[in-house]
């Protein structure tokens, strides 16, 4: 989901440069003649300073303010660099290097992201630089330079590209002969944790949290005096407790000179057992999804109390990720929100399920980063959102991750909240479209794994493009074919009819693009579930017990006077 009003397809762009041409003969000519390795000898240091951002953006200048440090993806110690194009700023962030002239270094950086640039300038002899279109894990970016006769420093970059996504930087080296300002120190034994303190519990987990210690690499957390697990963060959930137990925590700061002394200890009991949120009310044989913005984007600011009663499932739209990988927590923001608090948040959530509206917490959206893809973050997944739906009360969980998804943990993550929160657990899922295409597909092999606990998949039929339909023909996004085809390939897939819905944007400003008008939708319900206002594709069979449609969001849908639900919800409890 988008938490932008939509893309624009004619926003500017500028063309790639390509390491090529001139530029890659001029290097290569200048690596010939001078001999440049990238090998560095024995007695060669890291000239840059701050080069893994440990002390934040010292040392560092980013252009327009494009730059911030963040605890999340790092490849070492606790800091990376983040660095956001906007507009026309790359987002360049630079460091002066003394260095020695008639000198060779090697230049080398990780990253991670959007397209990724490194370069140097002001060397005296020829200036280079190497890029990377993008990754999704750490990539080493690497070249090497000669300084000139005069030279003693030189310009270090990392930049973006224009229209891009934001890229990750770690551990910048400029490796070669000591120019003056030497080696960053090597690490201390870093200080004790402070702020220990213990948050949501379960009946079989603690969530802790602490304050970061500067040089500290990871964190031992200890439980009653014995390690318990780790953390490259600041926060940790202890798990394989008993229930109704007290105990005690304790955490200390680790780095590569070793670990630091425990903090205080806190006290934490863990939850009673039937304590849980209780099964909400039931979903409806033909249900409306609608997200609600926990932020503001430009659309209408709405309390959950505003979301009209055409909707049958609220997705809370999003958790946020902590440092503790699969782990996640929610942050109400009452100032984007008018002013919204959060004991108005909680008792509205309460009101609509007295009416017989199910809450649920949605996780990822277009800029959500959580990962699940270990045993461990399959656990700490479970376990956070069992957390907040104890805390806040939610029904479920929405499954809204655009930026991957590994069927093997995602499974066991949702496998172990329903152990958790028991048969009443609502579980929805909104893929994209090239998501749904086939069942080797990582969203589908979910859906079709967690099929006997699964409520409903809302495809996100827009912002995708034209898509093959179940019968191999090509369909266009924006039309009534669009729709039906592609949830025929749900439908005929494995999954129940039950568990399919139509999700589409509820205004034109919903999304970049693939809106419909609810009149459409309303013929592709209608199609799917009776065989009838069917545009060139017709199903073989119809589907009755069709789940119904979603929209992003109820928001966009206040902001154009509720035309989608009033339209589309009606119809929806129609179906037969």
């Amino acid at each position: 989901m988008e938490r932008s009003a939509g893309r624009s397809s004619s926003r500017r762009r500028r063309s790639r440069p390509v390491l090529g041409g001139t530029l890659a003969v001029a290097t290569a000519a200048a690596l010939t003649v001078t001999g440049l390795v990238s090998t560095a000898q024995a007695a060669d240091v890291n000239n840059a300073k701050n080069a893994g951002f440990e002390s934040g953006l010292a040392n560092w200048t980013c252009s327009g303010g494009s730059g911030a440090t963040v605890s999340s993806p790092v490849r070492s110690g606790t800091s990376a660099l983040k660095a956001t194009p906007a507009g026309q700023d790359n987002a360049k962030c630079s460091q002066s290097v003394k260095v020695k002239p008639n000198s060779t270094y090697a230049l080398s950086s990780w990253v991670q992201g959007g397209y990724a640039y490194l370069g140097v300038s002001g060397t005296g002899t020829t200036d280079v630089s190497t890029w990377t279109p993008g990754s999704s894990s750490w990539t080493k970016l690497s070249t090497s330079f000669t300084t000139g006769a005069n030279t003693t420093s030189v310009t270090v970059y990392t930049h973006g590209w224009y229209g891009q996504a934001a890229y990750f930087a770690d551990d910048i080296a400029v490796t070669g002969p000591d120019g003056g300002g030497g080696e960053d120190p090597g690490p201390v034994i870093p200080a004790a944790p402070a702020g220990l303190t213990a948050g949501a519990t379960t009946t079989s987990s603690v969530a802790l949290s602490w304050n970061a210690v500067s040089g500290a690499t990871g964190y031992k957390v200890y439980r009653d005096g014995v390690q318990a697990t780790t953390s490259t963060g600041t926060s940790a959930t202890v798990t394989g407790l008993t229930a109704d137990t007290a105990y005690q925590f304790s955490v200390s700061a680790t780095n590569a000179a070793g670990e630091s002394v425990k903090s205080a200890a806190v006290s934490a009991r863990t939850a009673k057992e039937g304590t849980g949120p209780g099964p909400g009310p039931a979903v409806p044989k033909h249900a409306v999804t609608g997200y609600w913005q926990n932020f503001n984007n430009g659309a209408a600011v709405q309390k959950l109390t505003d979301v009209p009663a055409d909707y049958d499932i609220i997705a809370v739209s999003f958790a946020d990720a902590t440092p503790t990988p699969g782990q996640v927590t929610f942050n109400l923001d009452t100032a984007g929100l008018n002013g919204y608090t959060d004991a108005q948040f909680r008792a509205d959530i309460k009101t609509k399920q007295a009416q017989g509206k199910n809450v649920i917490i949605s996780i990822g959206g277009e800029l959500g980063t959580v990962r699940v893809n270990s045993d461990a973050s399959a656990t700490a997944f479970a376990d956070s959102v069992y957390a907040l739906m104890q805390d806040y009360g939610f029904n479920g969980v929405d499954i809204d991750l655009e930026n991957g998804l590994n069927a093997t943990y995602m499974t066991k993550a949702l496998r172990q909240l329903s152990a958790k929160a028991g048969s009443g657990l609502v579980i929805t899922m909104a893929p994209q479209t090239i998501d749904m295409q086939s069942t080797s597909g990582e969203y589908f092999k979910t859906a079709l794994n967690i099929k006997d606990i699964l409520t409903v998949v809302n495809m996100q039929y827009y912002n995708s493009g034209s898509m093959l339909g179940c019968d191999g023909k090509v369909y266009s996004q924006g039309s009534v074919d669009f729709l039906t085809a592609l949830a025929c390939i749900q439908l005929e897939g494995g999954l129940d009819p039950s568990q399919v819905g139509i999700g589409v944007p509820a205004s034109t400003r919903g999304a970049g693009s693939g809106y419909v008008a609810p009149s459409v939708v309303n013929a592709a319900l209608d199609c799917l579930a009776k065989g009838t206002n069917c545009g060139s594709f017709k199903p073989s069979k119809t589907y009755p017990s069709l789940r119904g449609a979603m929209t992003w969001s109820t928001n966009w849908d206040a902001t154009a006077g509720f035309a989608w639900s009033k339209e589309v919800g009606p119809h929806v409890r129609s179906l037969p």
